[in-house]
């Protein structure tokens, strides 16, 4: 069966060789705590982005033309620790290449080996992470690569993060959650303006790693994953973010993950399409 590719362009348009851009599917979900899926998360992204209008109104682009490829997913299916090492070789290799890296999840714990990826090509870099959990237990149903740990394992590699839309977190977690560098959602709300998104700027390195877990959005536009929390952000919010994230530093890598898939409602796997093309939009405008 022909491989499903991210967009499905014009061929020359999803050559490796000359692509800027690869995105690495990686179909895991060895570890979730409810609702299993998010194995199938990367096939319902690839097959929705077909589907998507090529230009960028807000960008007036075309990101495309720099070259998408969609390369092999990551077939590690046994413990979490083997699937991070994988990830982190075949991150490693995208990196050499010097293309930007994009990973669909599967379930968070992913994104270790991606991490760990980044720092042997950056001295100095900051992971940015957008969710609904702090993801900062030590470790969870016996494994510090659980998804519950992405962020614990995260803080071992940098201390530079900011975690953005919190909104769940464990008293298990806190001594390893800094005050100044976690932005809840709901304070996010009150505050009603955008100083919150200078005050994650002045956090971060030049460099900076993006991790999105889509429970981080309202269930309302992303109903589609396995631990929905109420009272998230919205897709505006996010776009308008990043934005200000990408004028004021370099991003060097982003994955997109637990997007646990609906056979009835298509919707929130188009929005993960969509928003990743809009992302590298922004980051390839300019």
């Amino acid at each position: 069966m022909e491989k499903t590719c991210y967009g499905d362009f014009e061929e020359k348009y999803r050559d490796y060789e000359t692509a800027e851009i690869a995105i690495l599917p990686v179909p895991y979900d060895g570890t979730s705590t409810w609702l299993k899926g998010a194995d199938k998360g990367p096939q319902a992204i690839l097959e929705a982005s077909p589907n998507m209008e090529f230009y960028d109104i807000e960008t007036d682009s075309e990101v495309y033309t720099h070259g998408i490829a969609t390369l092999e997913p990551v077939t590690e299916d046994a413990s979490p620790e083997a699937m991070a090492e994988e990830v982190e070789r075949r991150v490693d290799a995208i990196l050499a290449d010097k293309k930007f890296p994009v990973l669909l999840g599967g379930e968070h714990s992913v994104s270790i080996g991606a991490f760990k990826a980044i720092a042997k090509h950056y001295d100095t870099f900051s992971i940015l992470q957008l969710d609904a959990h702090s993801d900062m237990r030590d470790e969870y149903e016996g494994s510090p690569y659980n998804h519950a740990c992405v962020m614990a394992r995260g803080k071992e590699i940098t201390e530079s993060i900011a975690q953005v839309g919190i909104r769940s977190t464990a008293s298990e977690e806190k001594h390893n959650i800094e005050p100044g560098r976690i932005f809840y959602a709901h304070e996010i709300k009150e505050t009603g303006n955008s100083t919150w998104m200078y005050e994650v700027s002045q956090k971060l390195h030049d460099n900076v790693y993006i991790t999105i877990d889509l429970d981080v959005l309202d269930p309302a536009y992303m109903p589609s994953t396995g631990t929905p929390e109420p009272d998230g952000l919205t897709y505006r919010e996010i776009l308008n973010f990043l934005k200000l994230i990408n004028a004021r530093h370099n991003i060097i890598g982003l994955d997109v993950v637990e997007l646990c898939p609906n056979e009835v409602n298509k919707a929130p796997d188009f929005l993960a399409a969509k928003l990743i093309y809009q992302i590298l939009s922004i980051r390839f405008k300019s």
